[in-house]
């Protein structure tokens, strides 16, 4: 139904800070009005919809600075039944265009843009690492931050298109599937305050309280749009409830015929050759790179977007049986090639080899894990027969800094993945001796002086990530998580693990921004276990039982995650060749790691 008599409000993203209020864009239009903001008052401008139509122009009342990151929020009206003032719908429009900092820009003349509830859900999603609710869309404004936001208002388009308001099932670049009924059910849910007689609506009552800001709790919305919101922070809180609200006379078709195991929306790629990937990671402009393990042995490079940035994947340069990637502050790609005897292959930006590629030496020997440190120095965890479980430290050019032997005492024979934390220690896992090893190094030469074993009853460990303290988080195919502090001594509770949350035979881990633990779960056991698993920094699982899941993922095994500086959370897919983006579901990060590790910043927000 078309909204009469709506406020029309042009915003863009601030940029003095996460939480802070959205920049009203528009000046000099008819009907100043005051919206209430968390206790604060702004006095913007708006435009009214026709009270017919819905119609509504904006032509020379505003003015945006290039780089800023624009959205319309609409709020109130009447679609018939009265005016409805919990109506509230958001569509973003992308990045003003011009010289980043210059004013006196517009938006293309003749931008034809259609606002409705999946317009609504598709910004509220790509945008929620950003959003507080609709008034407060905002970053810090460091480059990394710019660049995150950026992406995340792009990432619209690939869900709905911005004429029409219609839910794509595949990407306008051709290179991945859409969940279209999910998006169309979200609507729905949406629809059904809009189209009611306001606030006091059962619908409307209903929604607010199963969409509060933490779920189940926090503060309730007083608009749709802020619930969509809340919803994408809150993807597996009350499905029964806001599902139901989505099936009585629902506008927006095909919609899910089924409740939902969640509210996640996940992107699926099938672009750039990939293959059996088995590694992930984020770069600093936000492309993925992907470690492919299949019969030709290759790297893709996909965009923020998830489309492939070269014809074909990379190959060559001593690729062979890749297990694990790794990017440093430079945006150079290493990759560990755990095959026979093994090497690592590096490559820079644009994927082309490094000099000296493939890197060997500083008893390099079948690496499984690989990471880079605040100093660009590359950190190999081998595998291989004789090394006992012992690291190697090179250089980014490929001196080996580690002896012919590695580095450390050797205290397992599978060094399966390895992390630096921020005071530029070395962590590695050993899986077949269920421990967990620390490293010191030189922290300017980077030589050895130290290691110690943490054999705390580790349960087959498989990955670990480090927080913004410094404390170590291990999954384990045992079907839980343990955390580490800096010194080696396990802090996690209940019986020394964290459990739930549809931890099961889980592979990889990674933090968000908030430090915030993620956790890819392999498809063994019964009953199965959900692709995703989230817990927050004090251990409680903030997935359901049965975990995040996608339609597009079902038993395809998944084997790694990164998360990137929008929110999104990426998952290699190995039992189907293909790699998901769970949009907005997490909060953004600093990435590359290296340079998290290099400011001390791992697990924060950019």
């Amino acid at each position: 139904n078309p909204i009469g008599l709506s406020q029309v409000y042009l915003f863009a993203a601030n940029t003095a800070g996460y939480g802070s209020v959205s920049k009203s864009l528009l000046t000099n239009v008819a009907g100043q009005t005051t919206l209430s903001s968390s206790g604060a008052t702004t006095g913007d401008y708006y435009v009214t919809t026709n009270s017919t139509t819905g119609a509504f122009s904006i032509t020379s009342d505003y003015t945006c600075t290039g780089g800023q990151q624009v959205y319309l929020y609409v709020l109130s009206g009447n679609s018939g039944s009265g005016t409805n003032t919990a109506a509230g719908l958001l569509a973003a429009l992308g990045t003003c265009p011009g010289a980043t900092g210059s004013t006196g820009n517009t938006l293309s003349s003749g931008l034809y843009v259609v606002v409705n509830e999946v317009s609504t859900v598709a910004t509220a999603y790509a945008v929620a690492g950003f959003a507080t609710d609709a008034l407060h869309v905002s970053s810090s404004g460091t480059a990394l931050a710019t660049t995150g936001i950026a992406n995340a208002f792009a990432n619209v388009p690939n869900l709905e298109t911005l004429g029409t308001g219609v839910a794509l099932a595949t990407t306008p670049a051709g290179n991945g599937s859409v969940p279209q009924a999910e998006i169309y059910t979200l609507a729905n849910i949406l629809a059904s305050c809009v189209n009611s007689t306001g606030p006091g609506s059962t619908a409307c009552t209903t929604l607010f309280a199963d969409a509060k800001s933490a779920g189940s709790s926090g503060t309730a919305p007083t608009d749709t749009a802020t619930a969509a919101i809340n919803m994408a922070h809150n993807p597996g809180a009350n499905i029964a409830g806001l599902y139901g609200l989505s099936t009585a006379t629902p506008p927006f078709a095909p919609a899910l015929s089924a409740q939902p195991n969640d509210f996640t929306i996940a992107l699926n790629f099938n672009a750039g050759g990939i293959a059996t990937p088995t590694a992930i990671a984020i770069d600093g402009s936000g492309d993925a790179w992907i470690a492919n393990n299949g019969s030709t042995a290759s790297v893709t490079e996909l965009s923020p977007l998830g489309v492939a940035l070269n014809s074909s994947p990379f190959t060559g340069s001593g690729l062979q049986s890749p297990s694990s990637i790794a990017i440093d502050q430079n945006n150079n790609v290493f990759i560990a090639n755990n095959y026979d005897t093994g090497s690592i292959t590096a490559l820079n930006s644009t994927g082309s080899p490094l000099t000296n590629s493939p890197y060997t030496g500083g008893g390099v020997n079948q690496p499984e894990g690989i990471a880079v440190d605040g100093s660009d120095r590359i950190i190999a965890g081998n595998y291989g027969e004789g090394m006992s479980g012992n690291v190697s430290v090179l250089s980014d050019s490929g001196t080996a800094i580690s002896g012919t032997g590695g580095d450390g005492p050797g205290f397992g024979v599978a060094d399966q993945a390895v992390a630096v934390d921020g005071s530029g220690n070395i962590w590695a896992i050993n899986g077949y001796l269920t421990s967990a090893e620390k490293v010191v190094i030189n922290q300017t030469t980077g030589a050895y002086i130290s290691s110690a074993n943490s054999d705390e009853g580790i349960n087959d460990p498989t990955g670990l990530a480090i927080d913004d303290a410094n404390d170590v988080w291990i999954c384990t195919h045992g079907s839980d998580v343990v955390v580490l502090n800096s010194s080696g001594t396990v802090i996690s509770t209940g019986s020394g693990k964290f459990t739930g949350g549809g931890v099961q035979y889980s592979q990889a881990i990674a933090m968000d921004g908030a430090s915030n633990a993620w956790i890819a779960n392999t498809h063994f056991g019964s009953p199965a276990n959900g692709d995703l698993s989230e817990f927050s920094n004090s251990g409680a699982a903030l997935t359901p039982s049965t975990g995040y899941t996608s339609s597009t993922m079902s038993s395809t095994t998944p084997m790694a995650l990164a998360i990137d500086g929008s929110g999104d959370v990426w998952v290699t897919n190995n039992g189907n060749s293909t790699v998901s983006e769970f949009i907005g579901a997490a909060v953004p990060v600093v990435t590359p790691l290296a340079v998290g590790v290099k400011n001390n910043t791992l697990g924060t927000r950019p």
